[in-house]
């Protein structure tokens, strides 16, 4: 149950002064709390944080304030200048004056009688706003403040600029942010004292209060006390939930996997290559994982290419050896069936039986393998996630491997534990993620990282090109189909619109066919898994030599003849994304490149992403550099339930934080695993207070 000292915030914002539906809709807008699914709260408008001031202490005097500037004027009414009878398009004047000159106050749409009442002629006043000049002449169009001189107290010398949309003012916006500020309760102090002191941290309440009413443009910076405490306290909420499900997991009771290292070691003799020493040092950081009682959660980064399937494949044979069977799961049936291919041949060498498992099984040929699978007598079972969501029936899973991990979130991994079976997970991804977003995405596991290419590949040869040399580089691309190479040709997602992709994809197709006639191939997302797979395995066999695709050839078949990639308004892309298309050439001994199209005038965004990508082939440096240049929210692709947007923590800013904040949830929860102490009832506050109602959910389900 939701502590009641927290229900002020909680109740929705239309229980403030002034904020009825339509204006709750205007402040969701700018609210970074995501309320598509619920009303918006108090709450939310205390984290609508300001990103500059209007400094009103400038009081140059009228013939000395600039054009543009926002200036504060001591001034005594002269006369009033109502627009003529009849025409109520003109402005209302108001003339006034100081020791410097004359100006004029202009109102459109204005209410007379109430303008004489605020400004009486012969009184003098204080009016702030912004200064501009006609024809010599100084006017202010509707002042921001206009008090009294005897009221000047009244008038804020410093005011935060918040981001508004089309609708809403920042009069009212910061009515509505004071008013939820009056309603603030004295919460009680969540963060451990030694971390606050360290980390020289402001009280929850102090950070906002200093935040709304800013005496400087310092008191708002991000990388300054106020914002780094409620950028901890969002960072420590999101690590804390993510320790409660790495709690929640290994409690249910893992099994060691101890194997007595045959089938391991006939694998390692029948692999054509011997492995890195990173691949080396993450099976047997797994193998170590697996022979403790509790279960493994363990996430193995690896570059394209890096060779993460063979350490998963070591994971299932010491699973095998240990009598338990192991499911691998992947995003698309496309990958699901290279899985089955890459897996198969090596498993059967050395007695292992591997089942193939998507939704294109039907029939007897599906009941075939279930049986398989209930029986026991399949050792590895590949598929999509359908494994995991049908009623799939395994006789003994102890091991979950999952591919490209990224597209599925926390909560998704919750529902693979409650499989029943609690099998040992171990999570691949070739998007390389940085550090900070591992510890963002993934903080409820331990991470493996393989960080060498395999024996044998060849570094990618990358090039630049403006889109005006298209018909120079299809010149150069016959050369080298004539010389046995194959190309990979990519077509963006052309403003978001499938329709527009398609008919990209398919007209380039069209262009090079004109020129190459039948060894010209497609592929895209609209086609039916048959003729994708059919698209690709004519690729593959060597039936079309140039395969023109969309993004799906991103995580597609593995071709290692084909040694040339083109990408097509390559500034288009996102630099995670062009190092992963890149990654499917370089897979042999062969020469490759990679020729990266762009149509000019570029963005310096996306002639420094170019640039990055023409100077490395350093996932890990290019995902760095990537979330630099984007931010976090996008990184992990789509935004789901589980991945990390963040309303107030900023990670160009905060990344520093994350290791403590992790730290501190673990530790937390290794000595109050239930939060049932004086600071754990303030945790669960604080989990409340950033949405995090799921990670308390666990803790009542114990």
């Amino acid at each position: 149950m939701r502590p009641s000292l927290l229900d002020p915030l909680f109740a929705p914002a239309t229980t403030l002064g002034g904020i009825g539906e339509k204006v709750a809709a205007l402040l969701g807008n700018v609210a970074p709390a995501d309320t598509t699914s619920r009303p918006l709260r108090v709450g939310d408008l205390l984290f609508i944080l300001p990103h500059g001031l209007i400094d009103r202490t400038n009081r140059p005097g009228i013939a000395l304030a600039p054009e543009g500037a926002t200036v504060t004027l001591s001034v005594t009414v002269d006369r009033h200048q109502p627009p003529p009878r009849g025409k109520s398009n003109l402005p209302y004047r108001v003339f006034a004056f100081d020791d410097t000159g004359e100006i004029a106050l202009t109102f459109f749409h204005a209410k007379g009688p109430w303008l004489e009442r605020q400004m009486p002629v012969g009184a003098r006043i204080l009016v702030s706003g912004r200064m501009e000049w006609f024809n010599g002449r100084p006017s202010m169009v509707h002042p921001d403040h206009i008090v009294p001189a005897d009221e000047a107290d009244n008038l804020p010398l410093v005011e935060p600029v918040y981001p508004l949309t089309a609708g809403l003012s920042g009069k009212v916006l910061r009515r509505s942010i004071g008013q939820a500020l009056e309603r603030l309760p004295e919460l009680p102090e969540w963060l451990d004292a030694s971390v606050q002191s360290k980390l020289s941290l402001p009280s929850f309440g102090d950070a906002l209060r200093t935040l709304h009413a800013p005496a400087s443009i310092d008191d708002i910076s991000p990388e300054n006390a106020p914002w780094r405490r409620l950028a901890y306290d969002e960072l420590l909420a999101g690590q804390l939930s993510l320790a409660l499900v790495r709690l929640r997991t290994k409690r249910l009771a893992g099994r060691p996997l101890a194997g007595d290292g045959r089938l391991v070691a006939a694998l390692l003799k029948a692999l054509p290559y011997s492995l890195t020493s990173s691949q080396e040092a993450a099976v047997a950081e797994i193998q170590l994982d697996l022979a403790r009682p509790e279960r493994m959660l363990r996430l193995l980064q690896g570059d394209v290419g890096a060779g993460k399937t063979v350490v998963a494949l070591l994971a299932m044979a010491n699973a095998t050896e240990a009598g338990g069977q192991s499911a691998l799961m992947a995003p698309t049936e496309i990958l699901a069936r290279q899985h089955h291919a890459t897996i198969s041949g090596l498993a059967e060498k050395v007695g292992m039986r591997t089942v193939l498992l998507t939704g294109r099984e039907k029939g007897r040929e599906r009941q075939a393998a279930l049986d398989l699978i209930a029986r026991g007598e399949a050792d590895i079972v590949v598929g999509t996630h359908a494994l995991f969501q049908e009623s799939v029936a395994f006789h003994n899973l102890v091991l979950a491997v999952i591919d490209e991990q990224h597209r599925f979130g926390v909560h998704q991994r919750l529902a693979m534990t409650a499989k029943g079976d609690a099998p040992d997970m171990l999570v691949m991804t070739a998007t390389p993620i940085p550090r900070t977003l591992v510890l963002t995405a993934f903080g409820d596991m331990d991470v493996s990282r393989l960080t060498e290419k395999p024996a044998g590949r060849r570094p990618i040869k990358t090039v630049t090109m403006p889109v005006e040399r298209t018909a120079e580089l299809i010149a150069r691309l016959q050369d080298a189909i004539e010389g046995g190479q194959k190309v990979y040709w990519i077509c963006p997602l052309v403003e978001e619109s499938e329709a527009v992709e398609l008919m990209s994809a398919e007209d380039r197709a069209a262009s090079l066919k004109r020129v190459f006639g039948e060894k010209v191939g497609l592929v895209h997302g609209r086609m039916a898994s048959r003729d994708k797979d059919a698209a690709m395995q004519a690729f593959k066999i060597g039936q079309t030599r140039i395969l023109v695709g969309t993004t799906v050839v991103e995580v597609g078949v593995d071709v290692p003849d084909a040694t040339i990639i083109v990408i097509e308004h390559a500034e288009r892309f996102g630099l995670a994304q062009l190092h992963q298309l890149r990654g499917r050439v370089g897979r042999s001994d062969l020469p490759s490149s990679c020729v990266l199209l762009y149509k000019g005038p570029i963005g310096e965004t996306a002639r420094r992403r170019l640039q990055i990508l023409r100077d490395t082939e350093d996932g890990f440096l290019i995902a760095e550099e990537d979330l630099r240049l984007r931010g976090e929210g996008d990184l992990l692709g789509t935004r789901q339930s589980g991945s990390p947007g963040f309303q107030i923590a900023r990670l160009e800013f905060h990344a520093d934080l994350l290791p403590t904040a992790r730290d501190d949830a673990r530790l937390t929860l290794s000595r109050d695993p239930e939060l049932l102490s004086d600071r754990g009832e303030a945790l669960r506050m604080l989990l409340y207070l950033f949405g995090r109602d799921e990670a308390i959910r666990l803790l009542r389900a114990g």
